[in-house]
């Protein structure tokens, strides 16, 4: 079978036109802005915070929807407390008994004290009385010796002695149990003052838990999603939303061992996202991975001997992100460019252009 010649030739012609194109592209198409610069490929990221509760127990309600902007320190969440509220109202009862056992242990402490100055009292008494009788039996044993005074006189005088003796220590012993008394007496108020303390180290416990139950949020950022409901019950650390801190955003791409060598911390990255081609977004290099790991499949290289990269963490302007949050999204995928060459000037298709 034979193709006759006037069906050929246009054959060839588009071929020839393909093969024309295809080396004029290769001639005249951009090959980048040259070997003084690096590129990979990476996607938006934020810090991702998780707010949870502290205790188990029912969400009462949540005040945030999915994509909400919040404030740091706004409430976004409440617990059920109506169980701490009862343990709180258990704590303020002690705390009261505790305070009147201490206002009891005052006023025994008082009394104990008051017997203890009665029996000190009382043994100078005693010893008055005992001096007396010292003195009548000396002038009755000078009397006797004179024969002025009955052997029956001086008998009862040496006794009224003794018994004054005997009075004197009874007072003596009183004194020291009023004293210990009065140490039991301060002791136990010293435990009603601890029973106090620790009463209301209980209020506070269970006013911080009330406090913690009110979920805020800990810095400024955009709720992602809901994890909880209304009416859920959750246990400890239970997640109820999930919301990104959009001072702190960052795009991770990977560069290779040639390349990651060269790069300095605090080095300016452009990036652009694929989102939006017609913008390059400033930011600076704050992490350079110190070992290398395999190439990870979603990074595409120049070079397929490349099978090691570094991870390289280019981090946008939190001034810049605040101008314009609301364009800021996590996960957008995109392209870093970092100049290896401090002497290169960026070209123009990769100057600083943010909305």
């Amino acid at each position: 079978m034979q193709i006759s010649a006037r069906k050929l030739i246009p054959a060839v012609i588009v071929i020839a036109l393909a093969v024309g194109g295809y080396f004029g592209w290769r001639m005249f198409s951009d090959r980048g802005p040259g070997a003084g610069f690096v590129s990979g490929n990476g996607r938006i990221e934020a810090t991702e915070i998780d707010v949870s509760t502290k205790l188990a127990g029912r969400v009462r309600d949540v005040l945030v929807r999915d994509g909400d902007f919040v404030a740091a320190g706004q409430v976004l969440a409440h617990m059920q407390i109506d169980t701490l509220q009862a343990q709180r109202s258990e704590a303020v009862a002690q705390h009261q008994q505790a305070v009147n056992n201490e206002a009891s242990a005052k006023a025994q402490v008082a009394l104990r004290e008051s017997d203890q100055r009665a029996a000190e009292a009382g043994v100078t008494q005693r010893e008055s009385e005992l001096d007396a009788a010292r003195r009548r039996l000396a002038r009755s044993e000078k009397l006797s010796k004179e024969g002025a005074s009955s052997m029956q006189e001086l008998d009862d005088d040496r006794a009224r002695v003794k018994s004054a003796q005997a009075a004197v220590a009874a007072a003596k012993a009183q004194v020291t149990a009023a004293a210990a008394a009065v140490t039991a007496a301060r002791a136990q108020q010293t435990g009603a003052a601890s029973a106090i303390a620790a009463a209301q180290a209980t209020i506070d416990r269970v006013q911080a838990d009330i406090a913690d139950s009110d979920l805020v949020a800990p810095r400024a950022g955009r709720v992602q999603f809901r994890v909880a409901q209304p009416g859920e019950v959750l246990g400890a650390g239970g997640r109820v939303l999930n919301m990104v801190d959009l001072a702190d955003v960052y795009m991770t791409f990977f560069l290779p061992t040639n390349a990651a060598g060269r790069v300095a911390l605090g080095q300016d990255v452009h990036i652009i996202l694929d989102a939006a081609p017609q913008y390059v977004i400033p930011a600076r290099i704050t992490f350079v991975s110190s070992t290398a790991q395999f190439t990870p499949k979603t990074v595409e290289t120049q070079s397929e001997r490349e099978k090691l990269m570094f991870r390289v963490k280019a981090q946008i302007d939190p001034e810049l992100l605040q101008q314009h949050l609301k364009y800021v999204k996590t996960g957008l995928p995109g392209v870093a460019w970092v100049k290896l060459d401090a002497n290169a000037d960026w070209p123009a298709n990769l100057q600083v252009r943010v909305p």
